[in-house]
């Protein structure tokens, strides 16, 4: 077994005080322990530290596929200075949530594996972090006819699953931007006074100079 390089009596305060204070700032309604890694997959993962959270607020850490709590986890990291490549060595959880994202993730790395057996087409998952883009990996070790690699960077790093003879990656698939908000009346942000004032009529909503007010324009 490899050494730990992170463990509770040397590392345990520094993230604690970072962790404190931040959920202090933010009015989190959490508790955390530091305990010693332990994992029932240590062939996809095997950290040196484990963080649990217990409390009320939870069920944010949780939501949108754990956003705050992995969001939480990079950031404690960066604090106490740990290199990129060593982010596997501590691992943030609440109700078993890594658990469970190990075994989603071992399935979709064998389906969409399957999928490129019969299509011979790259399969993009979205963009993760470095210890979920490792668990993919290693999920697909032992296939030959296909295999995983890691493309793009940054935030938009993700694994690419292509046929074991593809000489060429594909480009890494962007995301699309989140579409802005639309007002209530259905027109886009910043039109919602148009109409009511200067220009276009008076203070009071009233119809333009010259003439009856025309139809109404559709901004969407």
């Amino acid at each position: 077994m490899a050494q730990k390089k992170y463990t509770v009596a040397d590392t345990g305060p520094r993230i604690e005080q970072f962790l404190n204070h931040i959920l202090k700032l933010a009015g989190f309604q959490l508790a955390f322990t530091v305990a010693e890694g332990e994992t029932p997959h240590p062939d996809f993962e095997n950290p040196d530290l484990m963080l649990r959270f217990t409390g009320a607020d939870v069920d944010l850490l949780l939501g949108n596929k754990a956003e705050l709590l992995l969001a939480l986890e990079h950031l404690t990291m960066e604090a106490i200075g740990m290199a990129p490549e060593e982010h596997s060595r501590i691992c943030f959880d609440a109700n078993d949530r890594r658990i469970l994202r190990i075994e989603e993730l071992r399935m979709s790395a064998q389906a969409a594996a399957e999928r490129v057996k019969k299509s011979r087409q790259p399969f993009h998952f979205s963009p993760m972090n470095s210890r979920e883009r490792r668990i993919l990996h290693l999920a697909l070790r032992e296939e030959t006819d296909v295999r995983s690699e890691s493309v793009g960077e940054g935030p938009i790093r993700q694994v690419v699953i292509v046929p074991a003879e593809m000489k060429v990656l594909p480009e890494p698939v962007i995301p699309p931007r989140p579409r802005p908000e639309m007002d209530s009346a259905g027109g886009r942000p910043g039109f919602r006074d148009r109409g009511r004032g200067g220009r276009d009529g008076d203070r009071r909503g009233g119809p333009p100079r010259g003439g009856s007010r025309g139809p109404r324009r559709d901004f969407r």
